[in-house]
């Protein structure tokens, strides 16, 4: 691990991960322990993670049930160590869709039903001003077309995503209407 670790780049990468993580609303330390087995070429057990970041061993723990619950992380056993090891998803676009389905999952599908039923309940009432019901409306309906967009993307093959995603705004040029180049 150590020799890992002596790569400046390497430990630019985990800092900077650490950062980044904070500001996708990820506890520092969780993104760094995901820096750090995303980058390593070999299972880690929780006691060698610990040293190579210098973290708490509770910090540690918490941080490899959250990534587990993304499904970024899984555990795996090394034969002749009882410990528990773990290793990182190094598929980039299986990790990103991960990643995207359960941010879906925690924030996009409680705000559709949430704003679902706030759209019903103010429906047709006089003392709720009309552009207030139309902007929940129209919230809710936005929020749906983004969910449902994300459902149609999801099943695309990887291959298909990969090139719609490189197309980036050249797709316009297949859709009616004004081109954007």
């Amino acid at each position: 691990m150590s020799k890992l670790l002596d790569i400046p780049e390497v430990r630019s990468f985990i800092l900077h991960w650490g950062e980044m993580g904070t500001e996708w609303g990820v506890n520092r330390s969780v993104a760094q322990v995901h820096a750090l087995l995303y980058l390593s070429d070999r299972p880690l057990h929780a006691e060698e993670i610990c040293e190579a970041l210098a973290l708490a061993r509770s910090n540690v723990s918490t941080g490899l049930k959250e990534l587990q619950s993304y499904q970024i992380v899984r555990r795996v056993h090394v034969e002749g160590d009882r410990r528990d090891h773990f290793v990182a998803e190094t598929d980039l676009w299986e990790m990103l869709m991960k990643l995207a389905a359960e941010r879906k999952r925690r924030e996009f599908d409680p705000t559709i039903q949430f704003l679902g039923e706030l759209a019903e309940s103010v429906n047709g009432r006089e003392d709720v001003p009309t552009h207030v019901r139309e902007r929940i409306g129209r919230m809710h309906e936005f929020i749906g077309t983004l969910t449902g967009w994300y459902a149609d993307v999801r099943n695309l093959p990887k291959p298909t995503l990969v090139r719609l995603m490189k197309l980036g705004r050249g797709i316009a040029r297949f859709l009616p209407g004004k081109s954007t180049d």
